[in-house]
């Protein structure tokens, strides 16, 4: 068969019977994809509205990106950093200047790049703040989601995260997200080191915070001597209509966590920034990656940042995540309570209806050629390419509007 084209039914059954039953897919097997579409190996062609978690903000099979990826395969793939390579100096000096920071540790996934800086946040914490050995807190947010490895989910408060994974790794403090007080308050402890937040809560549900509220909490940290630390892995690289979320509040954060769309889909690679002072307490074999910085990812990266800023992505995401919001809003259904979001990562909130859910609803977008996924059971996320057009945008509010009000 692994030559054959295979029927959809053919795959999920393939799936089902020889992968783990780690995810609940949509029902919808993908062959192709360009641009703002997929097409199913039947042939069927549909809008995406996941862009992969926000990972092919650039669109799918971006031609220059791809080319990256070609061009560097053919020449030189891996070396490990046993070795210097003629292309991470390069892709170092590139994306440090392009975010403005001193020094990047580049990694393969937003969960290792997550883990990466926690690594560091520690260290920093004894070796720069003077914390006690063992003693270093870190705060962290009610429903964030960081990642899946034993270290991530031991802060999670979602029971399919961490649900029998125990025991936990300590050091975590847990407080309401976009509550400014309650950071006020856990700062109080001395030996916090830093404090790890989504400027926008993405997998929670696409959950905005109140206005004001990065910038006072990064002046929070920044008065008790704490590390903010931004995971902008989903939030960032144009997708909420700046060139990170962060930005929205003239943040800086401490430590900026990158992932997903750095490579825009094409290769996993994702990058943790820092300054001097905080990146430079790790030293030779302290951290690493085999596959962290090799010269494929650096081509890629280069390539899919290229793009965002040659393409004016954060200026389209913005004026296109107003307008479609604009146009959620004027949908006449009983079934959407709440439309919200940033850029060109929205929400909506779904209240059942004669018995039918957000899963219902995902599967009607389906059949009606626009794929996007629920989150937390009632709220399907918007979140497609940042090269979608104005009229696309349209095409796709008609999609939406006609599959929730099929179930009035």
């Amino acid at each position: 068969m692994t030559n054959e084209k295979i029927t959809s039914q053919q795959a999920m059954e393939l799936e089902d019977k020889h992968g783990a039953h780690n995810y609940h897919p949509l029902p919808v097997v993908l062959e192709r994809g360009e641009g703002v579409f997929v097409w199913d190996v039947e042939g069927k062609r549909y809008y995406d509205f996941l862009s992969a978690y926000s990972a092919v903000n650039q669109g799918h099979c971006h031609p220059k990106i791809v080319q990256a990826l070609i061009d560097q395969s053919k020449k030189l793939a891996l070396t490990s950093r046993a070795f210097y390579n003629d292309v991470l100096g390069v892709y170092e000096k590139y994306v440090t200047e392009y975010f403005g920071y001193d020094k990047v540790l580049p990694m393969n996934t937003g969960a290792e790049a997550v883990e990466t800086s926690l690594k560091l946040c520690r260290k920093w914490a004894y070796k720069v703040k003077g914390i006690p050995e063992n003693q270093a807190k870190i705060v962290v947010c009610d429903n964030n989601f960081h990642g899946r490895t034993t270290t991530i989910v031991s802060f999670s408060n979602d029971p399919d995260g961490y649900g029998d994974y125990g025991p936990f790794t300590p050091g975590f403090i847990r407080i309401p997200y976009d509550d400014v007080d309650a950071l006020a308050e856990a700062l109080k402890d001395p030996n916090v080191a830093g404090f790890l937040v989504e400027p926008i809560q993405g997998e929670a549900g696409v959950y905005v915070p109140s206005e004001g509220y990065l910038a006072a909490t990064y002046k929070l940290c920044k008065e008790h001597n704490v590390l903010f630390m931004a995971d902008e892995v989903q939030t960032g690289i144009a997708r909420t209509g700046k060139m990170l979320a962060c930005d929205h509040e003239n943040v800086r954060p401490d430590v900026l966590i990158l992932g997903k769309a750095i490579s825009g889909g094409i290769y996993p690679v994702s990058a943790v920034l820092a300054d001097d002072e905080v990146m430079l307490v790790i030293k030779p074999g302290q951290h690493g990656s085999t596959f962290g910085g090799n010269p494929v990812a650096a081509k890629v990266a280069m390539a899919a940042l290229d793009v965002i800023k040659d393409e004016k992505l954060a200026e389209r995401s913005e004026q296109l995540g107003q307008l479609l919001r604009k146009e959620l809003n004027a949908i006449q259904s009983t079934m959407i309570t709440k439309v919200r979001g940033k850029g060109l990562l929205n929400a909506i909130v779904i209240a059942p209806k004669n018995g039918k859910e957000a899963w219902d609803v995902c599967l009607k977008m389906a059949e009606n050629g626009l794929l996007a996924k629920p989150t937390h059971g009632d709220i399907i996320r918007f979140a497609p390419p940042l090269v979608i057009t104005e009229e696309q945008i349209m095409e796709c509010v008609e999609i939406i509007r006609r599959s929730v009000q099929s179930f009035e």
